[in-house]
């Protein structure tokens, strides 16, 4: 019989979650494809290593941007290799997939999101919107009558959300995320130091000495890059503190975003989320000194949930369990 099966369909990193199993696979969503023949020579891991570093005729498609589908085809060979290779069908059935979307998805996103599931071999397609998901996979009780909110920073898109009764009450997405943190730091870096880098190298930055509070880290690094001038390869010293310079405006945004769905919430979910504090998750979470600094500009409490990276596919498989309940709202 197959096996039903939650996935985390996200703009930096897949995960999948089969019934009964738990987290079985989480590659980043990348693609490498020959572009004179078409065909795809590596997904995942494998292609991932290929970003930024590949002869003309290959090219390390992202095939998802700001948390929706800009390449179609890419998005279902890549669900098809990954489903494949989990092995979740059965000999006369279709495993049933609960696939978790930003908020603000229009029809035609998740008509795309639903169609590339099922030509990768899934059978029943249900879509569940991610702040949802990842508030369950980071343990609130969202179906019970009071406020809960989360704040969900992936890599395409920042997703707010209150919700009570099993269901947003009201949410906000930006795409403002994790991959515009990493154009935020390589445009810094180019305009101050007149240096070239790649989505790798400002991807590193930001994890290994990035914050959001100036003077909450002190570490710096060796960058290495292009010079804008000469063209040669040169590398130059940044610090903690420049990056909360880079990053800043991203992080007023969303900030002004989370204000805005707080002004908007109706009072009594507003005094719950007083009370409880709101819940940061996604690979943002990570972000050194994110929970200081939403804590400083809300003066509400800010706790980052135990496992951000796993939030969304660990609640997609606790949501497989009530499928009868996602029929209804299919």
């Amino acid at each position: 019989m197959a096996k039903d099966i939650g996935i985390d369909l996200g703009t930096a990193n897949v995960l999948i979650n089969v019934k009964g199993k738990g987290i079985v696979l989480n590659e980043p969503s990348v693609v490498a494809v020959d572009t004179q023949t078409g065909r795809v020579l590596a997904v995942g891991s494998e292609a991932y290593k290929m970003v930024g570093r590949t002869p003309s005729n290959i090219r390390a498609i992202r095939p998802l941007k700001d948390g929706v589908i800009a390449d179609f085809d890419m998005t279902e060979q890549m669900l098809s290799y990954f489903i494949k290779k989990l092995n979740v069908k059965g000999v006369m059935s279709k495993p049933a997939i609960l696939i978790c979307c930003p908020t603000n998805t229009t029809d035609i996103e998740r008509k795309a999101i639903r169609q590339a599931a099922e030509k990768s071999g899934g059978g029943e397609v249900y879509l569940e919107e991610e702040p949802k998901v990842a508030a369950v996979g980071a343990g609130l009780d969202i179906f019970q009558p009071y406020g809960n909110m989360i704040i969900d920073i992936g890599g395409g898109t920042s997703d707010i959300a209150v919700l009570s009764l099993g269901d947003i009450v009201i949410s906000r997405s930006l795409r403002n995320a994790g991959d515009k943190l990493n154009a935020n730091i390589a445009n810094y870096v180019r305009q101050e130091y007149g240096l070239v880098i790649g989505e790798h190298t400002a991807e590193k930055i930001k994890i290994e000495i990035g914050s959001v509070i100036e003077g909450h880290r002190d570490k710096e690094m060796t960058v290495r890059g292009r010079d804008v001038v000469s063209g040669l390869p040169k590398s130059i010293r940044i610090t903690s503190d420049e990056t909360v310079a880079a990053m800043s405006d991203t992080m007023d945004a969303m900030i002004a975003a989370t204000k805005e769905v707080l002004s908007e919430t109706p009072p009594e979910l507003a005094s719950d989320i007083i009370d409880r504090g709101i819940v940061i998750t996604g690979g943002g979470a990570l972000l050194d000194g994110i929970e200081a600094l939403f804590a400083q500009e809300l003066t509400i409490p800010v706790m980052i949930a135990d496992t951000p990276l796993d939030d969304v596919a660990v609640g997609s498989g606790k949501l497989l369990e009530h499928l009868e309940q996602l029929k209804k709202h299919k």
